[in-house]
């Protein structure tokens, strides 16, 4: 595997977490709009972000391989908890 393939399966490892995190960000931005005036989208992203991620991670080294639902279901939790501590717990 050359380094350009290693960098497509670097960034299609990473590609849920970021996705989801932005469509998490953008929809807990339009729903609550008064609560999360003052959080950024781009903090909410990259606090989601860096949540998925470690569950990705983490989820490979427990599952010993990528793709498994358990794994994204932690994803999505992770993403979650980590918009509701940035959003809402820690102003």
């Amino acid at each position: 595997m050359g380094p350009l393939d290693a960098l497509w399966h670097l960034l299609n490892f990473l590609a849920p977490a970021g996705g989801v995190a932005l469509a998490t960000a953008l929809l807990a931005k339009i729903v609550w709009r008064r609560e999360l005036a003052g959080s950024s989208l781009l903090r909410l992203w990259a606090w989601g972000s860096l949540a998925g991620i470690a569950a990705l991670v983490a989820g490979l080294a427990i599952g010993g391989r990528d793709g498994r639902m358990a794994t994204y279901g932690a994803l999505v939790g992770a993403i979650a908890m980590a918009l509701w501590w940035v959003g809402f717990v820690r102003r």
